[in-house]
């Protein structure tokens, strides 16, 4: 463990982002913010810092708990930071909200639809049509 690294190092580490360059991009996008502030990627964060992190699956709100520079099991990724309670339950509402949204794509199609999908597909916007 080191005493000063990289920002999208850290965020690597702690696995909120597959890889270093994606971690970077989305602090670039202003989607990392450390303390309120937008952050940039060559910030040293410190033990303390609270980060707002809107990664790919989920919005995180965390304290770093420990600084690693290296990329290790989830397990020990999960020592890196802790997580408030209020992102906790925001998480999960959201996740279950996601999950009572409908979803229209067919099982069966991958892809164009095939003549038969389509007529079918016709038919059901005729039916509403009316």
């Amino acid at each position: 463990m080191q005493d000063k690294i990289r920002l999208d190092k850290w965020l690597w580490a702690a696995r909120f982002f597959k890889t270093r360059s994606s971690a970077a991009k989305a602090i670039d996008a202003g989607h990392v913010h450390c303390d309120g502030q937008r952050a940039k990627c060559a910030m040293a964060p410190k033990i303390g810092d609270m980060l707002k992190i809107q990664a790919p699956h989920g919005t995180f709100e965390v304290q770093i708990t420990q600084l690693a520079a290296q990329r290790g099991s989830a397990e020990f990724a999960r020592t890196l930071y802790q997580e408030t309670p209020e992102s906790m339950v925001r998480r999960e509402r959201d996740l279950f909200a996601q999950k009572m949204q409908p979803h229209f794509d067919h099982p069966d199609i991958k892809g164009r639809p095939t003549k038969k999908w389509r007529r079918q597909l016709n038919q059901a916007t005729d039916y509403l049509e009316e």
